[in-house]
C-alpha cells in the first residue's frame, strides 16, 4: 500500500528530475554547444549553475519542507521546473541558458531531501537503503532513454513533468498521519512501523539546540565529507561523459547506445548496493567496496593513452567509474538512518546536499577544454577525492561503533557473545518509548547507531 502511494511517487518524479536536468548532456553532442555560441568554459558553466543554485537554495528549501505539507511543496516545485524546462527549448544564448538552468536547480533540489524524509517517515531503517536507491536509480535509467530524446522535444518533456506535478498534488499523501487515502487503523499500523527507527515522524517547530547539535556532530560532518568527495567527480562525468566517450572514437550514434549501457551498469550498482545493504545490514562496509571500482577505473584513464587499440578497454574502465551512484545511496542511508530529531535532520540533510551542490558545481570546472579529450588534471583531482572518501568512510563506521559502546554502557547493557555491534544486539530488548517524542540520536537513550 506505500509502496503504490509513495514509492511510485519517488521514482517517477526522480527519473523526470534526472531526465530534465540530464538533457544538456544529451544536447551537447547534437549542436547545442554551436547553435548557442558557447565557447570556452561556457558549457561546463551550464552544469555548475545549476549545483550554484542548489547550494543557495537548499536550506530554505529544507525549512520549507518542514514547514510546510510535503506532497504540496513536492508537487508545486514539480510543477515549476516543468515550466522552466519548457523554456529552454526557447534559449538562443548562453545568457538565456544560464537562467533557465539556475531555476531549473532551484525548483529541483527540493527530490533529494523530500524522499530521504519520506523514506524515514514511511519505510524502516532497514527498508531505507533499497527505498533510497530505488528512486536513485533513475539516475542510471535516465541514461538508458536520455539518448533516445531529441533536444528539440524539451517543451514536450516540460509539459509532461508538469501534469505529473498535478498527478502528485491529486495523490501523494503528506504524512501517514494525514493519509486520508487509508483507514484510520492503516494510518496507525505504518506510524507503529517506523516506531523501531527512532528518528520520529514529523514536527513543524525548528529546535535550536538540534540545529547546534548537528554542526557539532562528528557523524553528520563524515556524511558530509562523503557526499562531496563522491560528488566532485559525478559532476564533472555527468556534464562530459558523453563528450569523453565520443573521444574514445566511438560515432554520435554509439555514444547514444553506450550511453544505454551505461545507464544499466550504473542501475547494477545501485540495486546490488541496495540488496546487499538490507541483507547484510552493512552500509559503510560496502560504500567502501563500491568505491574501488572508481578508483581502478580512474587509474585506467591517467595510464592507458586513447587510440583505436585500447578504446574497448577504455570504455570497460568508464563504466567502472559509475559505482558513484551506489556509494550515493549508501551515504544517504546512512544519514536517514543515523539522524534523529527533524530540526537536526533538516540541518544535517542541508549540510550534504550543500555538499554534494558543491562537489557537482565545481566537478564540471577540472575539465579544462585545453587539457581535452584526455583530462589528465581532472582525474588526478578525481583519485585525490576517492582517497579521501576511502579514509572517511573507515574513521565514520569505527566512530558509530563506538558509539553504540558508549550508549550500551549508559545503560548498563551486557552484550552476550553471540552478538554483534552493527545496530541493535541480539539480546538487547529496546521498547523505543521515545520514538515519536522529536528527540535527537544522542538525547535517546533507545538511539543505536546503524553503519
Amino acid at each position: 500500500m506505500i509502496h503504490k502511494r509513495v514509492l511510485t511517487v519517488m521514482v517517477i518524479t526522480y527519473f523526470t528530475q534526472a531526465l530534465d536536468k540530464g538533457t544538456i548532456n544529451f544536447a551537447s553532442i547534437m549542436g547545442i554547444r554551436e547553435d548557442t555560441n558557447l565557447v570556452g568554459q561556457e558549457y561546463a558553466w551550464l552544469t555548475t549553475c545549476v549545483y550554484i543554485a542548489i547550494l543557495v537554495w537548499e536550506f530554505p528549501t529544507n525549512r520549507l519542507l518542514q514547514r510546510f505539507p510535503i506532497a504540496k511543496y513536492l508537487s508545486f516545485n514539480i510543477m515549476a521546473w516543468g515550466v522552466v524546462l519548457a523554456c529552454t527549448a526557447a534559449c538562443k544564448n548562453f545568457a538565456g541558458l544560464v537562467v533557465v538552468r539556475t531555476l531549473l536547480g532551484i525548483f529541483e533540489c527540493i527530490c533529494q531531501p523530500a524522499f530521504v524524509f519520506m523514506s524515514t517517515m514511511w519505510y524502516t531503517r532497514e527498508e531505507q537503503a533499497l527505498v533510497i536507491g530505488s528512486f536513485y536509480s533513475m539516475n542510471g535509467f535516465q541514461q538508458c532513454v536520455g539518448g533516445l530524446i531529441a533536444y528539440g522535444i524539451a517543451q514536450l518533456l516540460g509539459c509532461l513533468t508538469f501534469v505529473w506535478g498535478l498527478f502528485v498534488l491529486w495523490w501523494l499523501p503528506d504524512s501517514p498521519m494525514r493519509a486520508n487515502c487509508f483507514s484510520p487503523e492503516d494510518r496507525l499500523l505504518m506510524v507503529e512501523r517506523v516506531r523501531k527507527n527512532d528518528t520520529g515522524v514529523q514536527n513543524k517547530k525548528f529546535k535550536m539546540h538540534q540545529a547546534r547539535e548537528a554542526l557539532q556532530d562528528i557523524t553528520v560532518w563524515g556524511i558530509v565529507l562523503i557526499s562531496f568527495t563522491n560528488a566532485l567527480p559525478t559532476g564533472g562525468l555527468g556534464a562530459f561523459s558523453n563528450i569523453i566517450l565520443k573521444a574514445f572514437g566511438f560515432t554520435q550514434l554509439q555514444t547514444y547506445l553506450l550511453a544505454i549501457a551505461q545507464g544499466v551498469i550504473i542501475m547494477l550498482f545501485l540495486f546490488s548496493a541496495a540488496y546487499l545493504s538490507k541483507q547484510y545490514n552493512q552500509r559503510l562496509l560496502l560504500a567502501f567496496i563500491y568505491t574501488l571500482p572508481n578508483v581502478a577505473g580512474t587509474i585506467v584513464f591517467l595510464c592507458v593513452p586513447t587510440s583505436e587499440k585500447t578504446k574497448v578497454g577504455l570504455l570497460l574502465a568508464f563504466y567502472c567509474t559509475q559505482g558513484f551512484g551506489a556509494v550515493a545511496v549508501l551515504n544517504l542511508a546512512v544519514m536517514s538512518g543515523n539522524v534523529a530529531g527533524r530540526t537536526k535532520q533538516a540541518v544535517a540533510s542541508t549540510l550534504v546536499f550543500v555538499a554534494w551542490a558543491v562537489g557537482n558545481a565545481v566537478g564540471p570546472q577540472v575539465f579544462r577544454e585545453t587539457e581535452a579529450p584526455r583530462y589528465v588534471k581532472a582525474f588526478v583531482a578525481h583519485i585525490v577525492m576517492y582517497g579521501i572518501q576511502l579514509a572517511t568512510i573507515f574513521l565514520l563506521r569505527l566512530h558509530l561503533m563506538r558509539q553504540n559502546i558508549l550508549k550500551r554502557r549508559a545503560q548498563g547493557i551486557v552484550v552476550g557473545e553471540k552478538a554483534s555491534d552493527e545496530g541493535i544486539e541480539a539480546d538487547e530488548h529496546i521498547e523505543h518509548r521515545h520514538a515519536f517524542d522529536d528527540l535527537t540520536d544522542r538525547e535517546n537513550p533507545d538511539f543505536r547507531y546503524v553503519y
